[in-house]
């Protein structure tokens, strides 16, 4: 056990972190629906976070370029694509009529459930004796490192403002 504590003290927190993702990533669900087979990767988390998100709240455009940390273009092509292929479909917000609310469709609502279903099957497996203060404390402080990240971002964005 003291080799194992010593390894981890010894490692690179990015590195452990690159590490989880890469597990992460190797638990993701293969495709299983000719649906899903139409989604680029990147389309495949967009779409998972339309479908979790809009279960209690409205989602914009704006929050799929914040969530994802991508460019207003990049986000822009996503979305048209996303729509072209029948997954999603914008609405007029009554307030501004330049905002549209972002709505999965019936073809993409059929997905949620094995979503839904995927998600909490990993999560236990990844928490697994792991108690709730100690998994706490490690969002906690994974969210603290994102936002420490974030800061050093938005600096570099702001550099680049006024650099122009």
């Amino acid at each position: 056990m003291q080799d194992m504590d010593e390894k981890i003290r010894n490692m690179h927190t990015g590195r452990l972190v690159r590490i989880l993702n890469h597990q992460l990533k190797r638990e993701h669900k293969p495709v299983e629906t000719p649906e899903e087979n139409e989604l680029t990767p990147m389309q495949r988390h967009v779409l998972k976070h339309i479908l979790l998100e809009t279960l209690h709240r409205d989602i914009y455009q704006k929050n799929i370029e914040e969530e994802f940390n991508i460019r207003k273009s990049t986000a822009s092509g996503i979305l048209k694509l996303m729509e072209k292929n029948g997954f999603i479909y914008r609405e007029s917000v009554k307030e501004d009529a330049r905002l549209k609310r972002i709505l999965p469709t019936k073809k993409a609502e059929a997905m949620r459930p094995s979503i839904l279903e995927h998600i909490h099957e990993t999560e236990v497996r990844m928490t697994r004796g792991i108690s709730q203060e100690q998994l706490f404390l490690c969002k906690k402080t994974l969210y603290q490192m994102c936002q420490n990240l974030a800061e050093k971002n938005r600096e570099n964005k702001e550099v680049d403002r006024i650099n122009e």
